[in-house]
């Protein structure tokens, strides 16, 4: 059997801007520096508001754990990345908010080598009238959070 060194996604999709980071935590030497124009360690940052889509949205409020991130947000305060207390490792968390971020659903800002998580939710109210107090509103009501929340 051969074994072939892991340097990339299959199919070669990485553009070689990943090699020194990747999607490593900031504490591994890539700080919470984000590079013009993208996100942390080269993540597209969130679209703007008017680039916000419906699908997206949905998809990303389609998981229990993304619902609980989005809930815990809801108060308004900036929480960082490890703050949430999922029942899942730190690179499925930072996953879950790479999707909620990309969908436009949350804000990631930088304070030192820290990232700040905060709901979107005047964006989301302007694009999309009544969809975010509807989706909190069924989480406070129990539905939809899964089991543990």
């Amino acid at each position: 059997m051969n074994v072939v060194p892991r340097t990339g996604v299959a199919g070669g999709e990485r553009d070689g801007s990943e090699a020194a980071g990747g999607d490593l935590p900031s504490s591994a030497g890539a700080g919470c520096e984000p590079e013009e124009g993208r996100g942390h360690a080269g993540a597209a940052i969130e679209p703007p508001p008017e680039g916000i889509e419906l699908a997206a949205v949905l998809h990303a409020l389609s998981d229990p754990l993304r619902l609980r991130i989005v809930a815990r947000l809801a108060g308004g305060e900036e929480c960082p990345c490890g703050s949430f207390e999922l029942p899942v490792g730190k690179s499925t968390c930072t996953h879950h908010l790479r999707v909620l971020r990309e969908a436009g659903v949350i804000h990631q800002r930088c304070a030192g080598k820290t990232r700040l998580n905060s709901l979107r939710r005047a964006e989301l109210e302007a694009r999309f009238p009544g969809l975010l107090a509807a989706v909190l509103a069924a989480v406070d009501g129990g539905a939809g959070v899964g089991a543990g929340a």
